[in-house]
């Protein structure tokens, strides 16, 4: 069973999935998901990486997918980067389409759970994370009071 993105969500920052996506809503970043389904009404602002990539909806941003299909709804302003490619009568496609052995040789990667226990969900090399604690936390140095603080 897919994750889906419905169409009342938008999210931004990357999103990134070992297994199967369906996006209906909106995307303000990058996607990595083994399939990837972008539904009719959704907007994906960023770029895509995935095994496949099927396209009902807006794509503005590059598509690097082993096999890519464009359907007739779709709307694509970017790079296609592909092993395996088709496109349906009425598709929208405006950019540079490329066929390679390998589309996803230089995707980002992903980064399973157990390598990285700050959170359970796979992440990826950009992704932000928390700042450091204070150097006097990091040291084992208890924290200093500030001056006129009681100590009672």
């Amino acid at each position: 069973m897919p994750s889906i993105i419905s169409a009342e969500l938008t999210v931004r920052g990357t999103l990134v999935s070992a297994g199967d996506v369906t996006i209906d809503g909106k995307i303000d970043g990058d996607i990595r998901a083994a399939s990837l389904v972008i539904g009719e009404k959704a907007v994906i602002v960023g770029d895509v990486f995935a095994e496949e990539a099927t396209v009902r909806g807006r794509v503005e941003g590059s598509i690097r997918a082993r096999k890519v299909q464009l359907c007739a709804t779709c709307h694509v302003e970017g790079n296609i980067l592909h092993e395996a490619f088709s496109v349906e009568s009425g598709a929208f496609f405006e950019g540079n389409c490329r066929h390679t052995d390998n589309p996803l040789a230089d995707a980002p990667e992903l980064i399973v759970a157990s390598e990285h226990k700050a959170s359970p969900v796979a992440q990826t090399a950009g992704e932000r994370r928390p700042p450091p604690p204070p150097p006097s936390v990091q040291a084992g140095v208890p924290p200093t009071k500030p001056a006129g603080a009681l100590g009672i």
